[in-house]
């Protein structure tokens, strides 16, 4: 039987604590709960109000992966859900609003992806975001040089710029918008997208066509799409080793030589946490939000 633990009155099974996760590090489940417990502060405000889609990985990267979009078998009644509209008609999905749910989600062994928008107001985006997926043999140092592009870009609009890496290969660009449909925000990150391939057509490819992508960055903004989802900040990510989307800043992003200047793992996100405090916390300050152009 689970161990249960207390978490702020909540009862919560906590299942495998020993159980490696992670062969290549030897890093455990249990050292993934006490990550998402220790980070909780500036994970919470990240993950409340939004509809959130779990990847899970019980068996550790090398194992199955699936998402789980509705609210899965088992779920405690205390877990706050949100009715969500879909194209096949609404649906029923999480709501991570404290620690307790976060610890219960992350027993199940899973990244956390949300969308761009709350769940109080679907039809307006919050967010705009640019996937920046480079193409072996580029790297996020190339991701790097458009991320710079793409800041410049958006700061002409009046749209301030904030990035994180993906915790896989890439970076994410991110922004608070405000008055605009998630279709409105995908046409004008298209237009975007479009603009970098024009200006670095070396270096930057805006369609998703595997051929197209060798050697280039993908600057993926179909991820403003009301459907879509986006890997969290501060989600560990089901990879080779415990790397987590953390938040940098445009300085290191503009210092970066090698790509393993911008891999963090999960032991590492601590003290760039209590140096940095959360670098994306200016997104929450809607007098910061862009009403884009």
């Amino acid at each position: 039987m689970a161990p249960i633990t207390e978490v702020e009155g909540r009862r919560v099974a906590l299942s495998n604590l020993e159980k490696v996760l992670y062969p290549a590090t030897g890093f455990t489940k249990a050292e993934l709960l006490h990550y998402y417990a220790t980070t909780a502060e500036v994970l919470l405000p990240h993950l409340r109000d939004r509809p959130v889609s779990f990847l899970r990985y019980p068996d550790g990267p090398d194992g199955q992966l699936f998402f789980t979009k509705n609210v899965p078998p088992g779920t405690p009644e205390w877990v706050t859900t949100a009715e969500v509209p879909r194209s096949e008609g609404p649906a029923r999905m999480v709501l991570v609003q404290d620690l307790p749910s976060l610890m219960w989600a992350a027993n199940l062994v899973t990244e956390f992806h949300t969308h761009q928008w709350v769940a109080d107001d679907p039809g307006e985006a919050d967010r705009l975001v640019f996937d920046l997926d480079p193409g072996p043999p580029a790297t996020v140092v190339h991701c790097c040089e458009v991320a710079l592009w793409l800041r410049e870009r958006l700061a002409a609009d009046g749209v301030e710029a904030f990035v994180k890496t993906s915790g896989a290969k890439g970076l994410h660009l991110l922004a608070a918008v405000r008055g605009s449909s998630s279709e409105r925000v995908s046409e004008y990150a298209k237009a975007l997208a479009v603009e970098a391939e024009r200006a670095m057509p070396r270096l930057v490819v805006h369609r998703m066509t595997r051929s197209l992508r060798p050697g280039k960055v993908f600057v993926d903004w179909s991820q403003n799409a009301a459907r879509k989802t986006t890997a969290a900040p501060y989600t560990v990510r089901a990879r080779t080793e415990p790397a987590v989307s953390t938040p940098v800043t445009w300085e290191e992003v503009a210092r970066c030589r090698r790509a393993e200047q911008l891999v963090f793992r999960a032991g590492e996100v601590g003290p760039r946490v209590q140096d940095h405090g959360d670098l994306l916390a200016p997104l929450f300050d809607r007098r910061r939000a862009a009403a884009l152009p």
